[in-house]
């Protein structure tokens, strides 16, 4: 495996590879459930690539861009182990140089529920993401479902701008007592610990009763949101259930539908989502 901080060496990297890379783009501090992508990666590609680059531009004004986990040699490990071939690793000034005022934005996908808390969040996102497919030069992209709406988002740009990439999403890798698997969980404190563990108890719930045949979104809301309530230190952020294609909100629920939410616990903001009708 090589480490490769230069953009100029990754494209020349790529362009002796085109079309046999696979590509996951990470922010680091690697866990189970990003071993998992690049395990599937090693499964659809010759070369294995995973960018490990806290963007910037995808953080606002007070989120955690400061305090947001690193630790690059225990990533090197994560992914030797999976049996990456390349670790992309720029800095910021590599990939925002002195003077860049470039932005690619999605319209529509980006306005609700991660977007209407976090203005600008997708901008950061798709931005990078573009970069990161010139650099790298992928036949094929491996993403987590836990950040459904910015697969979606990744999606929509690539079919939009015409990106020659096949987009493959994940399902989430959960912790034994059912915690989504984040890098974000590291800096929950143990009291914290179990209060997190109301989003996914709110998704049992609500599949719980649509299992049991009831379809009210209203009532599908209730059961959710009533285990977030029960934890004095989460805040809801949002707890929706919508199209999992146009993220358009519904009045009724059947399986296709998506349920994703975003709690704040303490000073760690969480996301989860689930599809009603899936396993």
């Amino acid at each position: 495996m090589i480490v490769i901080e230069s953009v100029a060496q990754m494209q020349e990297f790529a362009r002796q590879r085109r079309g046999e890379i696979a590509l996951v783009p990470t922010m680091g501090y690697l866990h189970e459930g990003h071993a998992s992508l690049m395990v599937e990666a090693r499964n659809r590609a010759k070369t294995v690539v995973v960018s490990i680059f806290v963007n910037p531009t995808q953080f606002g004004v007070n989120e955690d861009l400061d305090s947001y986990p690193r630790d690059f040699e225990r990533d090197r490990k994560v992914a030797s182990a999976a049996g990456v071939d390349v670790i992309f690793a720029p800095r910021a000034a590599e990939m925002y140089p002195a003077g860049y005022q470039s932005y690619l934005n999605v319209e529509g996908l980006t306005t609700e529920l991660c977007g209407a808390s976090r203005p600008g969040h997708f901008r950061g996102v798709t931005t990078v993401v573009a970069k990161l497919f010139n650099i790298v030069m992928p036949a094929v992209a491996i993403f987590g479902k836990k950040d459904f709406q910015q697969l979606a988002v990744i999606r929509r740009m690539v079919r939009d701008f015409n990106f020659d990439v096949e987009i493959v999403g994940m399902p989430i890798v959960r912790e034994a007592d059912g915690l989504a698997l984040s890098s974000r969980n590291a800096r929950l404190t143990p009291e914290q610990r179990e209060p997190a563990l109301c989003l996914s108890r709110s998704i049992a719930a609500a599949r719980d009763a649509f299992r049991g045949g009831e379809r009210s979104v209203a009532v599908l809301r209730r059961k959710a949101l009533a285990l977030i309530e029960r934890e004095s230190v989460a805040e809801l952020d949002y707890l929706e259930f919508r199209d999992q294609d146009t993220l358009l909100p519904l009045q009724t629920a059947d399986e296709r539908t998506l349920l994703a939410l975003a709690v704040r616990v303490g000073s760690v903001r969480l996301i989860d989502n689930t599809v009603l009708g899936e396993e």
